[in-house]
């Protein structure tokens, strides 16, 4: 995506790169994996349990529409709204149910989402103040980063949930134990 997004202009890597593909420097293929990452990380530590969440299915074909969208919209329709209200429709209801300081506790989905997506673009803020890469209106002074830069990293976000949600299948739908100790006794004993 990288390599396309860049060779459209969407963004650019002003500073002169060693380690460089096609005008992108591989550290951008990091900041995509420090987000999968972050998500994996989080999801076994906090023993993330989805309620309430659609069938397994119907959000990976909405991870993937949003993936061709990020290619499709220079050339055709942007179906980005169309695919925010696809999203509040599937997950409306559900909650993420995850563990702190054995209390078992709950957040919808959605919010968490937004969370995480506004985090990423306050640092993208932070990243193209100090050069790293630039927007086309970035490049004679910085400006911020437009706020629907906000909803790009909430889909693409969505979508690195969506890698780690089918390596956790278990998690979309299985049973919760009731409290925070039976939680942390059923992860000891994976873990054995």
């Amino acid at each position: 995506m990288e390599l396309f997004k860049t060779a459209v202009g969407s963004w650019m890597y002003p500073e002169d790169a060693y380690l460089r593909l096609a005008g992108v420097p591989l550290f951008s293929g990091f900041m995509y994996a420090a987000v999968g990452s972050y998500i994996a990380r989080v999801w076994r530590i906090f023993s993330f349990q989805l309620r309430g969440a659609p069938m397994f299915w119907t959000a990976a074909v909405t991870g993937v529409a949003m993936y061709i969208n990020f290619f499709s919209h220079h050339y055709i329709l942007d179906m980005r709204l169309g695919l925010f209200a696809l999203l509040g429709m599937l997950f409306w209801k559900t909650r993420v149910t995850f563990v702190i300081w054995r209390v078992q506790r709950q957040m919808p989905i959605l919010l968490g989402w937004f969370l995480v997506a506004g985090f990423i673009w306050f640092a993208e803020n932070i990243s193209t103040f100090a050069n790293a890469w630039v927007y086309p209106d970035q490049q004679l002074s910085w400006a911020m980063v437009s706020p629907t830069k906000l909803g790009a990293w909430y889909l693409l976000m969505y979508i690195s949930f969506m890698l780690v949600a089918a390596v956790n299948r278990a998690s979309w739908t299985g049973p919760l134990p009731k409290t925070g100790a039976e939680i942390i006794e059923r992860d000891v004993a994976r873990s054995v």
